[in-house]
């Protein structure tokens, strides 16, 4: 099993010592093109990995922003083959940023397991994020996730304990996805030395990346997150810009541009994160 992008990309970062910078979009948001559009400049405006949310009807984990993405998406005609298609279409000029999709089973249920699998890789998506499949459910999509090549990406939250952390890692791979608050994406900002504490227990139980997210809304934030885990994440913050620019009736492009000139910003904050530590 291989995971090599996302283990190339945060082995280049520990040697720039320096944190990542992780951003979340949904795939179809507002539409296909723009969607294309945004995810095409996150690279070069300083994103080091790439989520890309699965548009689904009910999903109980995300905040509105979030929420509302995946309805604008779902509304446009957004499906789990077109997410992997435009993961194609990223991969025609990018082919070091890892992307990791991060969503609900249900849609992967749906399409059928084994095909997923063997699509997603085909299409170049580097690991999995799967909210509702707690690790007892490991043979349903983590165990064929892993034989086929994909990283399987867990998230861990301030109510896992000791005792359940083990659990937790025992499948995990790429990295570990630390939630810093209790609640939904978006609902409140983290408490930097409860998140600096979490991430050190954290490492005490596995040698993989630690990143951090659900929260952070600011370069401010993103650089006090990075300056004890290997990356921050940035989800909602990014998405309900692109609410309010397509609200605001931007082109795709002019939409893709101002999105990403608010990611350069946040990259900004995380590459300082360490000096402004120090």
């Amino acid at each position: 099993m291989t995971v090599a992008r996302i283990d190339a990309r945060f082995a280049a970062l520990k040697a720039e010592g320096r944190p990542g910078l992780v951003v979340f979009v949904t795939a179809g948001d507002p539409d296909l093109e723009t969607s294309f559009e945004v995810i095409k400049g996150l690279p070069a405006a300083g994103a080091d990995l790439i989520e890309i949310g699965m548009p689904f009807t009910d999903p109980m984990a995300d905040g509105p922003a979030i929420q509302a993405a995946g309805l604008r998406a779902l509304k446009a005609g957004q499906t789990l083959r077109k997410t992997l298609d435009l993961v194609t279409r990223f991969r025609e000029t990018d082919t070091t940023t890892p992307i990791v999709l991060m969503g609900y089973f249900n849609p992967i249920y749906s399409y059928g397991v084994p095909k997923f699998l063997t699509d997603a890789k085909a299409a170049g998506i580097d690991g999995l994020i799967v909210v509702d499949l707690p690790t007892e459910e490991d043979p349903e999509l983590c165990l064929p996730a892993l034989d086929a090549g994909l990283a399987f990406i867990r998230l861990a939250t301030p109510t896992t304990d000791d005792a359940r952390l083990p659990t937790v890692l025992r499948n995990t791979s790429g990295f570990v996805y630390y939630v810093s608050i209790n609640g939904i994406t978006g609902s409140a900002a983290p408490d930097n030395a409860a998140v600096a504490a979490a991430v050190t227990r954290l490492k005490s139980h596995t040698d993989l990346p630690v990143a951090v997210g659900f929260g952070i809304r600011t370069p401010e934030q993103a650089a006090a997150i990075g300056a004890n885990a290997d990356a921050a994440v940035v989800g909602s913050a990014v998405v309900s810009l692109i609410g309010a620019y397509a609200a605001e009736g931007l082109s795709g492009a002019e939409l893709a541009a101002k999105v990403n000139q608010f990611v350069a910003t946040l990259a900004e904050g995380v590459r300082g994160a360490r000096q402004s530590a120090a």
